[in-house]
């Protein structure tokens, strides 16, 4: 399974540039365009760890029994 993309884009609000992280139909908003990025990027390896060791989870879980 893929993780969904993570998507940076600038947002006009209030007469103010702002900058908006989605993922999905999740989003947060930030004032600074470094910390989106920050975050960006930390949410971006979190997804692949998580997807990593969920794969090795799988690899090494034990056979299921049948009864």
């Amino acid at each position: 399974m893929n993780p969904p993309a993570i998507v940076i884009e600038p947002l006009l609000q209030r007469g103010q540039l702002h900058w908006q992280v989605r993922m999905g139909r999740r989003a947060l908003t930030f004032h600074e365009e470094q910390a989106a990025r920050a975050f960006a990027a930390q949410l971006h390896m979190r997804m692949l760890w998580l997807q990593q060791s969920s794969e090795l989870a799988d690899h090494y879980a034990p056979p299921e029994s049948a009864h």
